[in-house]
Formats: C-alpha cells, sequence, structure tokens
C-alpha cells in the first residue's frame, strides 16, 4: 500500500440497506478505501457463506476490510472464566475476520485491575502467545492489532502496543490517536505526532509506518482519559496537523474513523488528507 485510505468504523449511517455487504458498497460509492467491521457488541457474522459474501464484496469493489473485536476483552482477567472467554471472543473474531478477507483484527487488550503494569503486560502477552499459537494451528492468517487505549487505567500506552508489536510476530498496533491525546491531554500538535511516528519507526522499523492501522476521530476527555467520541469539528483534536505528520513521514495503510457522524469526518478527513499531499 503506498498510501492511506479512509474509511468508516462499521457500516456509513447512510447505507441501505444497513448491512455489511451494503456498507462496504456504500464505502465505494463516496469514494473511501476501507471499513472496520464492529464486532464489539458481539460477533454478528455467524456463518461461513456470510463472511465469503463480505470477502467477495469488498474484492469486487476494492474495499479493505479489518475487525475491531468485542469490547468485553480483559486478558489481565482474573477468574480463569473470564480470561477464557476473552481469549475466545479475539479466536472467533480472527476466524471470522480471516472468512470475510479482512486483514486486521483490532482489540482492547485488557486493564490492569490494580496489577503492577509489568505483572499486566506479561498476562496479557502470554495470553496473546497462546492466541497466536492456536491461529496459527489452523491456519487463520491475520494480524492482531491491540489498540492505543483512552485511559490510563487501561493497558495499552503507545509503549506498551509496540512493545508487543516488536516481541511477538504476527502482532501489530492500532495507534488511535483521538485515545493518545484524550489519555493526557497532549498529543495534539505536529510535533507530537511525529514523536509518535518516530518511536514507531525506532521500534518496529520503517516498514512498520507503511501498514499502520490507525483510529481517528474528535474525543472528548478529562482528567480520567477518554469519555466519549465527538465529530472532529466540535472537538479540541488537531487532525490537520496529524495529516501532515502522516503525509511527511510517508504513511501508509489504513484509517477509520470513529466520529459518531462516520463518514462525513471519513470524507473530511480524506479530503484535508488529498489536499496536504497535493501540495507536497
Amino acid at each position: 500500500m503506498e498510501k492511506l485510505l479512509f474509511g468508516t468504523a462499521g457500516i456509513p449511517l447512510s447505507s441501505f440497506p444497513q448491512d455489511t455487504p451494503g456498507g462496504i458498497k456504500r464505502v465505494a460509492e463516496l469514494g473511501l478505501g476501507c471499513m472496520e467491521m464492529e464486532f464489539v457488541r458481539g460477533i454478528y457474522l455467524k456463518k461461513a457463506a456470510t463472511a465469503e459474501n463480505v470477502m467477495d464484496t469488498a474484492l469486487k469493489e476494492k474495499v479493505f476490510l479489518s475487525v475491531h473485536a468485542p469490547y468485553y476483552i480483559n486478558l489481565n482477567a482474573h477468574e480463569e472464566y473470564k480470561l477464557r472467554a476473552s481469549k475466545r471472543m479475539i479466536l472467533d473474531s480472527a476466524r471470522m475476520a480471516f472468512l470475510s478477507g479482512a486483514l486486521d483484527v483490532v482489540f482492547h487488550a485488557g486493564f490492569y485491575l490494580g496489577d503492577p503494569p509489568q505483572l499486566t503486560y506479561d498476562n496479557i502477552r502470554r495470553s496473546i502467545e497462546e492466541i497466536l499459537e492456536h491461529l496459527e494451528d489452523e491456519g487463520v492468517r491475520v494480524t492482531l492489532r491491540p489498540e492505543l487505549s483512552g485511559k490510563p487505567s487501561q493497558f495499552g500506552s503507545l509503549e506498551e502496543i509496540l512493545t508487543l508489536s516488536a516481541e511477538l510476530e504476527g502482532v501489530a498496533p492500532c495507534i488511535d490517536f483521538a485515545h493518545c491525546h484524550a489519555r493526557s491531554g497532549a498529543f495534539n500538535s505536529y510535533d507530537e505526532f511525529t514523536s509518535v511516528l518516530e518511536k514507531v519507526r525506532e521500534k518496529l522499523g520503517i516498514e512498520a509506518l507503511h501498514k499502520l492501522h490507525l483510529h481517528i476521530s474528535g474525543i472528548e476527555y478529562g482528567q480520567k482519559g477518554e469519555r466519549k467520541h465527538l465529530t472532529l469539528n466540535d472537538s479540541d483534536f488537531n487532525y490537520r496537523e496529524l495529516l501532515k505528520a502522516l503525509v511527511n513521514h510517508g504513511v501508509a495503510g489504513l484509517v477509520i474513523c470513529e466520529s459518531p457522524n462516520l463518514e462525513e469526518d471519513a470524507i473530511l478527513l480524506k479530503t484535508a488528507y488529498d489536499e496536504i499531499r497535493s501540495k507536497r
């Protein structure tokens, strides 16, 4: 991939019908290039035949797909049944993603639950290793992408997801720049965005910048971090400076817009990105 493709976190609001194939077709009609299938409240694709129809539609429309696994995952859960359920949700998401032609599976890895950060990291790393082994045995070829989280109480700092990606083959980061901003109120300037990209390059190599999976939206936040997503123009998020940094560092991959208005802000981002690229 030579540039960034922009798309929606889920089926566009203007899609009819409101199903995944219809959403893919609408993404293409809008001139966008990708869509993240939202399994966040449950893995709604249940049958292989349905998944294959999704893949066929995406191939025909030339739309790249990714998947966001359910929100209920905690790979640092203290109860064994919760830990097993979390692993199963990632495995099931990955299986359905693979059948649908999606290349990436994004997930929130877990919470500290009062544990020291290093212990939490070790527990989550061990669980991801087990998941990767199962996927390899099954021939399920996807990239697992732990997401940069929006609250300091939640596992998923930039350093944590980059370290997981450096240590485990088959793992790469999902960098949510709105979450990065919400964690501290910082990371909202060109230089700060550049520092994130430089950390990716230092930790994972320059090739990682050519296949990133990014989330962008407006964000409301407080002392405890993320509160809710906003439209870009209703927030203080400096998306144009982020786009300049992405262009100037040759970043390629998928940009998923998580704003409440979905395709409107996805188109806003793509339009601004194309304008910045044209002026280089």
